[in-house]
């Protein structure tokens, strides 16, 4: 198994312990280039990540996992779903800004 594909099915897992604590059916998980997003969900169950998530701290793979997650519950950024951020990872905002940090440093 190459290092890239233990990271995949590594980050995989972790996925799935989060679908499980959450109680959310996953339907399939891919991990592809993207270019304008760290992730997507479906509303039959599917989810995208971006390949360069692999490349992060967990805990900024955790707040992109446990975000798209949440869309299963609440499909917009709106007050049920910040609730639930921080009801399962606290100060989820600096992890926001910490993203976006990364993602306007790669594109420059």
């Amino acid at each position: 198994m190459t290092v890239a594909s233990k990271g995949k099915t590594n980050f995989k897992r972790r996925v799935q312990e989060w679908a499980e604590k959450l109680d959310i059916r996953v339907a399939s998980i891919s991990i592809r280039p993207m270019k304008n997003k760290w992730a997507s969900c479906s509303t039959n169950g599917r989810l995208n990540f971006d390949n360069a998530l692999l490349d992060l701290q967990p805990d900024l793979q955790d707040y992109v996992i446990v975000h798209e997650l949440l869309h299963f519950r609440a499909p917009n950024h709106g007050k049920v779903w910040k609730a639930l951020m921080m009801a399962y990872l606290g100060d989820y905002e600096q992890h926001e800004a910490a993203l976006s940090k990364i993602a306007s440093q790669s594109q420059s």
